[in-house]
């Protein structure tokens, strides 16, 4: 696609502060005008109908990508990757499902922005694993969560308990928080490292979502939740027991716990879990509409 050339540009040059001001000015689409300008790409390719499309969820993009500023990297290239992952989801949209360009969106934001950051921190090993991967996007909020419910920071017996949940080595959780902790970033800095400026977080534009995009995102997760129960149906008795203990729980079963009841061992049991979400994800995949 060509829009990418004519978007705000964004660079340490312009600030990032001047960038998120400009990309609120794009006015949000109406349902109707959303399908519209869709149909126009995809019928006749239309690049200004696409061009559109892009600008109007620039507001998305960058509120998704500074969630991840805490990764160390500069919220400028993690805002560019996202407006690449936008662009895609462009291209692959289909509005005769019914869902928003939003709701379709992030999905393709978050990985392209995700996969930047991988390859970023590629050089102290992560990302290789199903595992790691988790790990390393998900021990931000684990740590939150544990601040909020048990009024601490987060300790040894945690360190142990999340490397059980997330099939990784304690010692890798440990080395995970210590460069999470040293790339902490904040949106709390001012725009130009004036004390008196306003803070960049002022400048993030609103992303509550409409009564449209509300429910649009129930229908697909009904309809995700549908195809679920039903690749559920083709697991088997000890993997069903597995899934339901490590996956569909507010508070997994440790492997450990498992590997007690089932007597069996840890590894074992995450072979079994493995092989069952593998089994879900084609499951569903064959059971998605063709976009």
């Amino acid at each position: 696609m060509e829009t990418e050339q004519n978007l705000p540009s964004i660079s340490a040059d312009n600030g990032l502060h001047r960038y998120l001001q400009e990309v609120n000015k794009f006015p949000s689409l109406s349902h109707e005008e959303e399908y519209t300008l869709a149909k126009a790409y995809i019928d006749n390719q239309d690049l200004a109908s696409a061009h559109k499309l892009v600008t109007s969820h620039l507001k998305l993009v960058a509120k998704i990508a500074l969630s991840y500023r805490n990764y160390g990297l500069p919220s400028t290239e993690l805002i560019s990757e996202g407006n690449i992952g936008l662009m895609h989801a462009v291209k692959k949209f289909n509005p005769d499902l019914g869902y928003r360009l939003s709701t379709y969106s992030m999905w393709w934001i978050k990985a392209s922005i995700q996969e930047y950051i991988l390859k970023s921190w590629s050089l102290v090993k992560l990302g290789t694993t199903a595992a790691q991967k988790k790990l390393f996007f998900s021990l931000g909020k684990i740590k939150n969560k544990i601040r909020i419910s048990k009024s601490r920071d987060i300790n040894d017996d945690d360190y142990a308990e999340i490397a059980s949940n997330l099939g990784v080595t304690k010692s890798e959780v440990v080395e995970m928080d210590q460069r999470l902790s040293n790339a902490d970033l904040s949106l709390n800095n001012p725009a130009h490292g004036d004390e008196n400026e306003a803070e960049l977080m002022e400048f993030v534009p609103e992303s509550r979502p409409s009564q449209e995009v509300i429910l649009a995102a129930k229908q697909q997760s009904s309809q995700r939740h549908g195809m679920l129960l039903e690749a559920l149906k083709e697991l088997g008795e000890r993997e069903l027991f597995v899934i339901q203990e490590r996956r569909l729980k507010d508070t997994p079963a440790t492997l450990d716990e498992l590997s007690q009841k089932l007597l069996i061992s840890k590894e074992r049991v995450r072979q079994i879990e493995n092989r069952a979400f593998e089994k879900i994800q084609k499951s569903i995949v064959l059971k998605q509409p063709a976009a």
